[in-house]
């Protein structure tokens, strides 16, 4: 990620410089190969209401750009409040591109089909054998128009697949027309 500090109307200091770069290291942490740009400014303004700085902290990501403004009379804690800020924004932007995400698979993925090969109603779960012999997990979450106490073993269902924790499972499960 390529980062550039500006100073506006002042000396950029150190200890700024310091605290700018172990909040893009955080950024990078958490939000690595997604943030491409980084750019911070610190200004110090003739605002006398407002406080004497402004920062302005710029991301550039994928289909985006993401802005936080902040103005106050310390610079080390407006940078906090700015980064933890935008922290919070990147992670709202990727929730909802997960979200659209799941939406494209559901509605654009294909339906497969398989068999109930076994199914505990008392636990909550059950398994599918897909077509190509492969066992795919399933919650009753995931039931669609039907109750897991009305499945029985060797059912014709159809599917949608995702990976899940510990390997494929069904994101919606619904008996073969």
């Amino acid at each position: 990620m390529e980062l550039k500090i500006e100073a506006r109307n002042i000396e950029l200091r150190k200890g700024w410089q310091t605290k700018i770069e172990e909040e893009k290291e955080k950024i990078v942490r958490h939000y690595a190969n997604f943030v491409l740009h980084l750019r911070v400014t610190i200004e110090a303004t003739s605002h006398h209401k407002e406080g004497g700085f402004e920062i302005k902290v710029i991301a550039s990501v994928p289909n985006d750009t993401v802005v936080v403004t902040r103005k106050g009379e310390n610079v080390r804690p407006l940078l906090v409040e700015a980064f933890d800020v935008l922290s919070l924004q990147l992670k709202e932007i990727l929730r909802k591109k997960r979200k659209d995400q799941k939406i494209a698979e559901q509605e654009g993925g294909e339906d497969k089909y398989g068999i109930i090969r076994k199914i505990s109603p008392l636990e909550s779960y059950g398994f599918i054998t897909a077509a190509d012999q492969r066992e795919i997990y399933f919650h009753e979450n995931a039931l669609k128009n039907i109750n897991i106490e009305d499945l029985m073993e060797g059912d014709d269902v159809m599917y949608g697949e995702t990976i899940g924790d510990k390997g494929p499972q069904a994101s919606w499960v619904r008996m073969a027309k």
